[in-house]
């Protein structure tokens, strides 16, 4: 047997269908970011410029950087953007000019996944430390042959190099470095 379902009230908020009057589009909308047809404008570029040379340009010291550049790795970890995070945190940034620093990068696809983000990250820099003018290069940095290890027995090798008393250790406790 199949039970009955007696048919529920319907609330008067659904059942009354008012018209909903949207306004024609002006056209007039104005964003505070560029577009693309103004960033064509050569006119427009002229007055974006000026806008930047307007802003806060405060000084500030390569600590106060540090810990700007610092604060936003753990923003960035806590977004789940850990490559970034990482890419900030391994190397501290080169000082390339007074308002210009470099990030160290270990390959080009790294480079492209930050540069789709170097555009909040250069946001957060200038405005904690108020300077506007701020730039971040991205480089990619070539490794040298102490960073790239063929096979465990060579970085112990190179390691034993920078500390003998890594053989002695190895002697004494009767280690065998696997291949």
């Amino acid at each position: 047997m199949i039970p009955e379902v007696k048919a529920q009230p319907v609330s008067k908020a659904f059942t009354q269908n008012a018209p909903v009057n949207f306004e024609k589009p002006t056209g007039n909308y104005s964003s505070p970011h560029a577009s693309i047809k103004e960033l064509l404008n050569p006119a427009k570029v002229g007055q974006i410029n000026s806008n930047l040379e307007n802003a806060p340009r405060e000084l500030f010291s390569e600590d106060q950087l540090k810990m700007v550049w610092k604060q936003y790795s753990f923003v960035l970890k806590e977004q789940g953007l850990e490559t970034f995070y990482n890419a900030l945190i391994k190397r501290h940034p080169i000082r390339q000019s007074e308002e210009v620093y470099v990030l160290s990068l270990d390959n080009e696809i790294q480079k492209e996944y930050i540069l789709s983000h170097i555009d909040s990250f250069l946001l957060f820099l200038r405005e904690k430390l108020k300077n506007y003018s701020v730039k971040v290069l991205l480089e990619v940095v070539e490794h040298g042959e102490e960073e790239k290890f063929i096979t465990s027995k060579q970085k112990f090798e190179l390691m034993a190099r920078k500390n003998p008393n890594l053989h002695i250790f190895k002697s004494m406790f009767n280690l065998d470095i696997e291949y």
